[in-house]
């Protein structure tokens, strides 16, 4: 479904989208706004609760999937799992979780799943990014059927939160026994409240050219474009609409335009408008104004 486009053609590019009233719905949300890629919860991202796939469900959402003009669909896991968690209840029922949301993802369809590293809360750093390893080797020998790749979010470093640094995340990777099931999503509110400069040309080519030494562009699977809040270096989550924030325009433009990133789907987790797809529309139609005609 991720057939090739080029830049300033057929981008792949969308939004986060409700699934309420149905899975299949999603995209009748992403249709109505341009998305040529998707990106939706499976479940309820802020409950532990796992309610089983029908039958029907799995049908509805594969028929709307082939009706769509969706060609790439991504999934993020719970808020509530953590794969560092530091006591045993804790991490079980994060493992648990997020091996349920692997096989929701395998009977839909879905190629990647997107989750948060976890906290280290008591934990000291190099623990906690051992036990993310570690959690990853159990969900992915728990399904080792699943053709479904995890991907590790780049975080802010709120908090306690792990993955701020693609150090961090390159440590992460080095102790998961199976390399084909396992990549790296961008957010690009993310990296710069971690202390990444994309806002200028040089910034962007620092930081790109440090991914590609620490991880390598391969392991490079989806990216969140969200605008920030807050300054660089904040360590504070909060995403803005494009252009209307601390990174500016002009950053998501390098994104767009770069050619190692075509294939690459970049999706919005930015604030919905009153109606619900408004501030989608003209999010996506920045990002379109951004691309350059060959």
């Amino acid at each position: 479904m991720n057939k090739k486009n080029d830049i300033a053609g057929d981008l792949l590019i969308g939004a986060h989208m409700s699934v309420a009233g149905g899975l299949y719905t999603a995209f009748q949300r992403a249709d109505r706004v341009g998305c040529t890629a998707l990106q939706i919860f499976t479940k309820n991202s802020n409950q532990w609760n796992d309610p089983a796939l029908t039958a029907e469900d799995i049908a509805k959402y594969r028929d709307a999937e082939n009706k769509s003009k969706v060609r790439l669909v991504v999934s993020h896991d719970s808020y509530l799992i953590n794969l560092c968690g530091a006591t045993q209840e804790l991490l079980l029922r994060s493992r648990k979780a997020f091996i349920n949301e692997i096989e929701r993802c395998r009977l839909l369809g879905i190629r990647y799943v997107i989750f948060h590293p976890g906290a280290h809360t008591t934990q000291d750093r190099k623990s906690a990014l051992k036990l993310v390893s570690k959690s990853l080797n159990y969900a992915h020998d728990a399904t080792a059927g699943a053709a479904v790749v995890t991907l590790i979010e780049t975080t802010a470093g709120q908090g306690t939160n792990v993955g701020s640094s693609f150090g961090e995340v390159a440590e992460i990777i080095s102790g998961v026994k199976s390399q084909k099931r396992v990549g790296v999503c961008i957010d690009t509110c993310h990296i710069f409240a971690a202390g990444y400069d994309i806002r200028n040309r040089a910034g962007y080519d620092k930081t790109m050219e440090e991914f590609e030494q620490t991880l390598g562009f391969p392991l490079l699977r989806a990216i969140h474009f969200n605008d920030a809040k807050k300054t660089l270096n904040s360590h504070v989550d909060r995403h803005e609409h494009i252009g209307r924030g601390e990174i500016g325009k002009q950053a998501f433009g390098f994104f767009i335009n770069d050619e190692r990133l075509v294939d690459i789907p970049k999706i919005l987790e930015t604030p919905k408008g009153d109606d619900g797809f408004s501030m989608d529309v003209e999010n996506l139609k920045v990002l379109r104004s951004l691309a350059k005609k060959s």
